[in-house]
């Protein structure tokens, strides 16, 4: 057998998976430690990521389509639980219409020098406070080639459900960074000395034009969360400041489209 049956709600087993829409209890249960996977395709890649899986729940409609990873979990001793719809609705606290979820363990962060060493081309985040704009950033980052994310010790949490969903589950395959609360100007600093040009967007007319520009072989783009955009300490911080030309017509582009569209150019064949 590589699924084991649940019948009762009230089953200790799925404890990990209970009441997923009360944030503050989620922030007491999971802490530093653990975080929750939703949808097949984000598992696929939480499976291929090498975090530590502790279960995963599928209804039993949704056996047949996670089948080709049942043996695989079963060798690393990872329980596959089954359930009813109902049975998982009443542990989760809603219908979970996906059917199937998991929960791992959290990767201790990398330092900035592991984050920055070899690469070639990642993104700085100050503020991003939006679940699903991170979640669209990391996303479009693996996308396009990014090698991480340095955040900001303000952003929210890249192993939110929802970033993570939004993320399709990118987000765990690529090497993140988040200085402690008092070091973002360092960091900045330390990513400019290890020869990175930073890229400070703006939408200021005034900055320079995305597409006028050549790309340097190391860099750093910093975005900012959607109003306040960048601070002036990061703003100042940059090599350069940027902007994507839009139409008039159109005041801003959302963040995480954004980050897509620079993403892209800077990936773009020379």
């Amino acid at each position: 057998m590589t699924t084991t049956p649940i019948g009762h709600a009230d089953d200790s087993r799925l404890d990990d998976y209970r009441s997923l829409n009360d944030q503050a209890f989620r922030r007491r249960y999971e802490g530093d430690e653990l975080f929750v996977v939703e949808g097949y395709v984000a598992i696929d890649r939480l499976v291929e990521s090498g975090h530590t899986i502790r279960s995963v729940l599928l209804a039993p409609s949704r056996v047949e389509r996670f089948s080709s990873h049942l043996d695989a979990l079963a060798a690393r001793g990872i329980p596959v639980f089954v359930a009813d719809r109902a049975v998982i609705a009443d542990v989760v606290g809603f219908d979970l219409h996906r059917g199937v979820v998991a929960c791992a363990q959290r990767r201790p962060l990398r330092t900035i020098g592991e984050l920055l060493a070899g690469a070639h081309r990642i993104a700085l985040l100050e503020g991003l406070n939006d679940n699903e704009n991170l979640g669209a950033i990391a996303r479009a980052a693996k996308a396009f080639g990014f090698e991480g994310l340095l955040l900001d010790p303000t952003c929210t949490d890249p192993y939110s459900r929802r970033t993570v969903r939004v993320s399709m589950g990118e987000v765990l395959n690529l090497p993140m960074s988040r200085p402690a609360a008092d070091q973002w100007t360092d960091a900045l600093r330390e990513v400019r000395d290890a020869g990175f040009e930073m890229w400070a967007m703006t939408p200021d007319p005034d900055a320079d034009d995305l597409w006028s520009l050549a790309i340097p072989d190391r860099v750093a783009v910093l975005l900012g969360a959607e109003g306040p955009g960048l601070t002036g300490a990061a703003l100042a911080a940059a090599d350069r400041q940027v902007r994507i030309p839009i139409s008039s017509t159109v005041d801003s582009l959302n963040v995480g489209q954004a980050a897509a569209v620079t993403f892209a150019a800077v990936t773009r064949p020379r």
